[in-house]
């Protein structure tokens, strides 16, 4: 795909700083850019305010400059990552907004699940490949994978995310990842209740923990020894809610 110079972005919500709640980058503060729109409609979706097209009034298209007035704002312009999320946030076009950000010493994380090969995925700092396992109702294009790990090149820190909702998807992350043995792979236990559309709803801490056990048996079983199992740590401490 190519990209329009100076393209708006449709932009979700810009929020924070807070911390990167999973993945390779867990811990770290964070301002986060979620765009909206995708190409995806998984059964399980956390961020649905973000991909159903009922929400995309809600929408604001934004400029690069627009949306670093707003990073910059929230950073107290003290550099730090800003993790591009979604939706799928490999529809817009943010090559602008990275190569901005980075004039002034910022980082950039994107998380896509592959779908959409970018050739700007090779100036991001880190891309997070989040393939979506059976649960999801979704298929994986290896193909489509592939390429956008071909786009990356030796730019990013690239890494495979999968979340894991039982021994199907799990198989399945190991299928995937199998094809791209150089990428490091972080495995995450689904969450299984996730946010209504319009709302916060509640969370399954107990369930979640015990579906985090399985998975850590499962790795450590199957010898699986270079795969990280972590949480998501942003569900532990606030549940549900938006925004941090």
């Amino acid at each position: 795909m190519t990209e329009a110079s100076n393209s708006p972005v449709l932009v979700s919500e810009i929020f924070g700083p807070t911390i990167q709640g999973e993945g390779v980058l867990i811990g770290l503060p964070t301002v986060f850019v979620r765009t909206g729109g995708c190409d995806y409609r998984c059964s399980w979706c956390d961020s649905l305010h973000a991909v159903e097209s009922r929400f995309r009034h809600d929408w604001k298209p934004m400029t690069a400059e627009d949306i670093w007035g707003e990073v910059t704002r929230l950073s107290g312009g003290e550099p730090l990552t800003v993790s591009l999320s979604g939706g799928n946030p490999a529809i817009q076009s943010l090559g602008d907004l990275i190569d901005r950000g980075h004039g002034e010493g910022y980082r950039f994380a994107l998380e896509t699940q592959g779908s959409l090969a970018r050739p700007w995925f090779a100036r991001l700092d880190t891309l997070v490949l989040s393939p979506k396992p059976p649960s999801s109702g979704m298929a994986c294009d290896l193909t489509a994978l592939t390429g956008c790990v071909e786009a990356a090149g030796e730019g990013p820190q690239t890494v495979l995310k999968f979340v894991v909702f039982d021994a199907e998807d799990f198989a399945f992350a190991r299928e995937v990842s199998a094809h791209f043995p150089a990428l490091p792979v972080y495995l995450q236990p689904g969450n299984h209740t996730p946010p209504p559309a319009d709302g916060e709803g509640t969370i399954d801490i107990d369930g979640l923990t015990e579906r985090m056990r399985w998975l850590v048996d499962a790795v450590a079983g199957e010898r699986w020894f270079s795969a990280r199992v972590l949480p998501q740590l942003h569900v532990m401490l606030w549940g549900n809610r938006r925004g941090v």
